[in-house]
Formats: C-alpha cells, structure tokens, sequence
C-alpha cells in the first residue's frame, strides 16, 4: 500500500526522533555513585504540604543519604500550611535527629504561586555557609549514595544546576500510559550536551523532583524570587541560571531516587491540567506540539494497520524510542512501549483538558487556585 504525505512525514519525525535517543544515550549525564563523597556543606530543601503519606520515608532515605557525605548536611523542612499530620511527623523525626529543622511556612504573598514562594522561604533560612542547595520534593525516596553522587555530578562536570531524573513509579494504567512519556520527551527531543551549556530557553529541561544547584549561581540568578510567577519553576529556575551565565542540564538519576508522581487517574489528571497549559509557551505553541506528536506517533502506526510499510517503519521506531529510553531509566517495556500512540493521544488529551480548565478560570493544585502568570507579576 502507497503511503501519503503524512505518513512519510511522520516516519520522518519518528526516525529523527530516534536517533536523537541514541545520541543521548551516548552522552548522557548519570551520578557516579562509586565517586568521593562530597565534602562540601550541603542545605537539603524540603517544601512539604499535607505529605502525611510519604514525608517520613522521604525524609529517612534523605538522612541515611545524608550519612554517605563527609561535609555537614542540614535538612531545612518547610510546612506549607498542611492540614493533615505532616507537620507533627516531620516534628518526630527533627526531634530524633538534629540535622532536621522544621519551619513555618509565612502566609502567600500577592504575586507568588505556593512553590515557588516554599523554595524561597526554605533558601533564605539555610546556611550561609552551605555552597550547595538540594531541593527535593516530599514524594520522592533517594537512595544512599544520592546526596554524594548528586553533588560530584554538578561539581565533576562543572555544571551550575543538575537535576538527576527519579525513576518514575506508574503502577496504575494512566500512570504506565503517560509516566514514561517524562524521560522519554526530553530524551527524543533535547540534544542533551547542546542543551547544557546553550542560553535558549527553548533547550532546557529541568525536574523539581530532585534538583541540585550550585548557591551562588542560585543567588545570581535571583532564586526562586526571579520565578515567583511560573507554574513550572523549575524549568523556570534553569533558564535564569542559564540567563545568568551559569550551566545546567537533567541527568539520568534513576538508579539515585525513585518517585511516584501521581496515584492514579485523577491525581494524574488534575496533576497535568495544573502545569501543562504553561509548558510550550503559547496555545498555538501547544497547537503546534499536540499536532507534531500526532503526525510522528500516531499517524504512522494508523497507516501500519491499512498496511502500510512506511508506516510500519516509524511505528517501531517510535516503539524502539521508547524501549531504549525505558531501558536506561528502569521503566517498564513489555507491552507499555507498545502502547505508545495510545499514550501520546492520552498526552494530546490532557493538553486539552488543561487549557480548557485553564479558560474556565478552573485551575487547582492543593486547595490553592493556579493563577495565571502575567496577572501574578
């Protein structure tokens, strides 16, 4: 069967798409975790916000990481006006180890959004001496060797900011369907090396989940107060590090931390509407992307089934994308690669819902509204 214009287009992008992925994997950045322990003075920043159910493990698998360092490591907790026990659990575990401060979170200010405004808090009150700021998000169990491995990556190859991307954990359908396509983006499309030492903020990709960030490139680049307004402050937070002179890139940090992100279908959902209108830029950016990631991924495999070769080809070189990227980052293969049009036509779907909610002025993350960031300034 004769392929069209589309499908030979989208083979197109799914072959280029591919072989950026072997790039990468080639140069990727991963934590050495047989490296010198760091003996720098490291401020671990912990924002947390009704986290009753995973703050402990985080903050234990941070402490015994914590042990592995050989420089002093303070681990700064700030409580964001939880509702549930956080806050007491955090208080148990300060009160069995020095190394944890509690504080309270100040009341929002007109022009932050809650992150943002946390990460701020919690840098101003860590230790002028620390020359390393780690900041961790309370859903997220680091491994031993994490704090050590972290620090000599940025130092070792001389970067400002380095986030080591967690395993992401996906045990319920949506979470195996849309999870992956995390590490899987940035490696399909991010000419990684380029990326580290470029200034545009287009080559940036960055995770708060686990980011690690030189102090005083931090404070050039004017902290989390130079991003109060961004829904996506890491990303955020990357580029006014760039913007400032400095280097930053994500790294491969799967074998250092593990995360689960949401719990299920609606947490997923509400999680993505939150941040997803922002993430390209404009709607006709989303547009853009939404239809580029149909005609590469989608287009092709749907040609397959009418019998199309050319279709076939990009079909499995999306699925080889895929598996290569879950390989390396400790994902699942087998069938989930397989299911790849179908995880990129759930993505295109909740870019839709999150604008849609975005218009009807519906946007919420953890009780707070999500304001937009041109009426936050």
């Amino acid at each position: 069967m004769s392929s069209g214009p589309a499908v030979r287009a989208g083979t197109a992008l799914s072959l280029g798409s591919l072989a950026l992925v072997l790039r990468n994997l080639r140069t990727l950045r991963v934590p050495d975790e047989e490296g010198t322990p760091t003996r720098e003075h490291v401020a671990v920043l912990l924002p947390v916000r009704d986290e009753a159910d995973v703050v402990v493990a985080c903050l234990r698998s941070l402490l015994r990481s914590a042990d592995r360092c050989e420089g002093p490591v303070d681990v700064l907790v700030l409580d964001d006006g939880s509702t549930d026990a956080t806050a007491d659990l955090v208080r148990s575990v300060a009160a069995a180890d020095p190394r944890v401060t509690l504080l309270t979170g100040a009341p929002l200010p007109q022009g932050w959004l809650g992150k943002p405004w946390a990460c701020h808090q919690l840098a101003e009150a860590a230790p002028v001496q620390a020359s390393v700021l780690v900041l961790v998000d309370a859903d997220v169990t680091v491994a031993a060797t994490c704090l050590p491995a972290t620090v000599g990556l940025l130092r070792s190859a001389r970067l400002d900011l380095v986030c080591p991307y967690p395993r992401q954990l996906a045990v319920t359908w949506s979470e195996r369907l849309v999870q992956p396509l995390l590490q899987w983006s940035w490696m399909s499309t991010l000419p990684l090396r380029l990326a580290e030492r470029s200034p545009r903020p287009s080559l940036g990709a960055a995770n708060g989940q686990l980011l690690c960030v030189d102090a005083a490139a931090y404070r050039r680049a004017g902290g989390h107060a130079a991003v109060r307004h961004e829904v996506l402050e890491d990303i955020a937070l990357l580029r006014a590090v760039k913007a400032s002179g400095g280097r930053g890139v994500v790294a491969d940090g799967s074998s250092v931390a593990t995360c689960r992100m949401y719990d299920g279908w609606p947490a997923l959902r509400d999680g993505y509407a939150k941040s997803l209108w922002s993430a390209f830029g404009s709607g006709p950016g989303a547009a853009v992307v939404a239809g580029g990631l149909a005609l590469a991924y989608v287009v092709p495999p749907a040609a397959a089934l009418r019998g199309s070769r050319t279709g076939l080809l990009g079909y499995l070189a999306a699925v080889a994308g895929r598996a290569l990227v879950a390989r390396r980052t400790r994902g699942r293969t087998t069938p989930d690669v397989w299911l790849h049009p179908l995880s990129v036509l759930l993505l295109d779907g909740l870019l839709i819902d999150s604008f849609r909610r975005r218009a009807r002025g519906d946007l919420r993350w953890k009780g707070r509204p999500v304001t937009e960031p041109r009426s936050a300034r």
